[in-house]
């Protein structure tokens, strides 16, 4: 059975490293997903951080990721989708690396996207894939 494909946006990188009991940490413990980031994301969230500690803790998020996707990727955004330009690496390199989802609490930018695929990924905010589509898994398997 293949493994979605979960693409960490760099908010949820840097809110799971943050804080030491942060709810996000339940995104590392599913073992029926690949969590994927990219360089752009993992700068930006370490860039976010202040405290060593906080940034040692991103550290060991990062080595549990099954991939971290390069900088910048060489494809354009599907027609007609408009976003601004420091989120297009992330959304970019999710369609490029074939994530399912992206993962992302960036509402801001992110949030009229949220339940749509574009490019073969479909955007959704932490908790409603954690409730929506693990929670769901878990129940099926029971």
């Amino acid at each position: 059975m293949k493994k979605e494909i979960l693409f960490l946006d760099a908010n949820i990188l840097f809110s799971a490293a943050y804080r030491e009991n942060s709810g996000l940490l339940r995104l590392w413990k599913i073992t029926s997903v690949n969590l994927v980031s990219s360089a752009y994301a993992v700068e930006e969230a370490r860039r976010n951080l202040d405290i060593s500690f906080q940034k040692e803790r991103l550290d060991n998020l990062l080595t549990r990721l099954t991939q971290i996707l390069p900088y910048h990727v060489d494809i354009d955004l599907p027609r007609g989708v408009e976003i601004r330009e420091k989120d297009k690496p992330i959304l970019l390199s999710a369609i490029s690396g074939k994530a399912d989802f992206l993962i992302t609490g960036d509402v801001r930018d992110f949030g009229k996207f949220y339940g749509q695929k574009i490019g073969g990924v479909t955007i959704l905010p932490p908790s409603e894939y954690l409730k929506k589509y693990h929670i769901n898994k878990e129940n099926k398997s029971n």
